[in-house]
């Protein structure tokens, strides 16, 4: 049963390794110094493992003494049966699968959190491990952080066990070879090869941990939370995902790097709180319509749709439209996202901040807060908007009067007391709304449909036709292929979306 999720800068779709046949990720190391030395010496006098010269004769060596520490997990549940949100509501029992791998003789292990929590309305029952012996042991719980999707368990049976250790994913390179071992649609101890295809791998959603290893070593349902190996032995990624339009492996596979996970798993073990900065922005990346609508150069930091009252940004004087670039002396890139420097800065500290607004440069300082937990910040959030509830007026393709109708695809009239009533609003909205979309201008694909408000077009407030068309007209002179709307749909926060202008001819 796989988890579609759609990116909003990719067509494809993202495919979790979750739930039915689903693994988890992730990896330490908390074992006395001299065992692990013992263990990897073994390795490192492997002839086999890793030739002077050109591609691995065979990952024989190298998988029988990795294949020992990886299990597999099996996770019980009760799931609620409905979207009722009452915890006692009706529920059935589930079960979910997925790969994990030991990290210290005494038992500990790292999988997933969506593999022993997949659903937030879910109550874990009980756990159980499977090692490749195909000897099974009872687990616990130790700890689970959902926002990096990691979480560590223990066997409560006492024995000495086989385990791995952390590389430092921080000196791989794109080419090196890599293995990953997992439990791909049930099929224990399957050990796939490939090189790491990217670093640093954005799927688009700019958050914390939206940066990955991508491989082409065949990850499938059930590889989720499983290792994935350097040459050396050492866990350098914790499988997460797949990007695929059919829910299959195509050869991208995204895994979690050691260096972000292995902190994370330390505080877990030691139970120690996990505090994580926040400024309380809503953002998104400057991608290629942003530019050209704010008329800065692509990727040059991130643009600030919404911010939270009383939020650290708040106070520091940002607003939405902002483009923020730096923060912490830190430049915010395509592999350094704001959301992922912030995170990593110690609540309470007071860091600069380098923002743009109306084209001219500014500096401000913030004091970090602390990020809320993920069901906090989940319930701060407003419903899904469905456009369909809108009724999608059209225009003809091609067809309109004016700048705004030919150019741009909308057809717009100014709020009147009896609209704004309509709208679920009072007289005092301001803005033009949409009354029907040429289904073929970029206007409709970034979602626009009758019934959408517009407030202000490149940072000028619009009320009127008019006022709409003249922003339009101005772009068009300035050689703008892209104009910047604020806009909100019934019940929703006002966003900004980049809309692509069309030739008039």
């Amino acid at each position: 049963m796989n988890k579609d999720v759609k990116p909003v800068r990719y067509s494809y779709g993202i495919t979790s390794a979750l739930l039915s046949g689903v693994a988890a990720l992730c990896l330490l190391t908390s074992l006395p110094a001299g065992a692990q030395e013992a263990q990897h010496e073994q390795l490192r006098g492997s002839s086999r493992a890793v030739p002077v010269a050109g591609a691995p004769a065979s990952f024989a060596e190298l998988t029988t003494t990795l294949m020992p520490a990886v299990v597999n997990i099996s996770a019980r549940q009760s799931v609620p049966v409905t979207e009722d949100p009452r915890p006692n509501g009706p529920r059935v029992e589930a079960v979910a699968l997925g790969s994990g791998f030991l990290i210290s003789a005494d038992g500990y292990l790292v999988t997933n959190n969506h593999v022993v929590h997949p659903d937030p309305r879910a109550r874990l029952l009980t756990l159980s491990v499977t090692l490749a012996d195909g000897t099974e042991y009872d687990a616990e719980l130790v700890g689970q952080d959902e926002a990096s999707d990691l979480a560590v368990l223990k066997i409560t049976r006492p024995r000495a066990f086989p385990f791995v250790a952390f590389g430092d994913s921080d000196r791989a390179h794109v080419g090196d070879w890599v293995v990953a071992i997992g439990n791909p649609f049930g099929l224990d101890g399957t050990v796939t090869s490939g090189i790491i295809s990217a670093l640093n791998r954005s799927t688009g959603s700019r958050g914390a941990f939206d940066r990955s290893i991508q491989t082409d070593a065949s990850i499938n349902s059930g590889n989720s939370g499983g290792p994935l190996f350097d040459m050396a032995g050492r866990v350098i990624g914790i499988n997460r995902f797949i990007l695929s339009p059919s829910g299959g492996n195509i050869g991208i596979g995204m895994a979690i790097p050691a260096s972000d996970a292995e902190p994370i798993v330390r505080q877990l073990i030691s139970g120690e709180p996990i505090q994580r900065g926040f400024i309380g922005v809503q953002i998104d990346a400057v991608d290629e319509d942003f530019a050209e609508a704010l008329g800065i150069a692509e990727n040059s930091g991130e643009f600030i749709q919404s911010v939270q009252p009383g939020q650290p940004a708040a106070a520091a004087g940002l607003q939405a439209a902002d483009v923020v670039t730096s923060v912490n002396d830190e430049d915010i890139t395509r592999d350094r996202s704001l959301s992922y420097i912030v995170s990593n800065i110690r609540p309470g500290t007071r860091v600069p901040l380098v923002y743009v607004r109306d084209g001219q440069e500014r500096r401000t300082t913030v004091t970090v807060g602390r990020r809320p937990s993920e069901d906090d910040l989940r319930a701060g959030q407003p419903e899904t908007f469905d456009p369909a509830q809108e009724g999608a007026d059209q225009l003809e393709p091609g067809q309109g009067r004016g700048a705004s109708e030919v150019v741009m695809g909308l057809r717009v009239s100014a709020i009147t007391p009896i609209i704004a009533r309509g709208l679920g609003a009072g007289p005092e909205m301001a803005g033009v709304v949409v009354l029907a979309v040429d289904p073929t201008a970029d206007a409709a694909r970034k979602g626009l449909v009758r019934g959408f408000v517009i407030h202000a077009a490149n940072g000028k407030p619009v009320s009127t036709p008019e006022e709409l068309e003249a922003v339009v007209i101005a772009a068009m002179a300035a050689d703008r292929d892209a104009v910047l709307l604020r806009i909100s749909a019934r019940g929703q926060p006002e966003r900004s979306v980049p809309v692509r202008l069309r030739s008039p001819g």
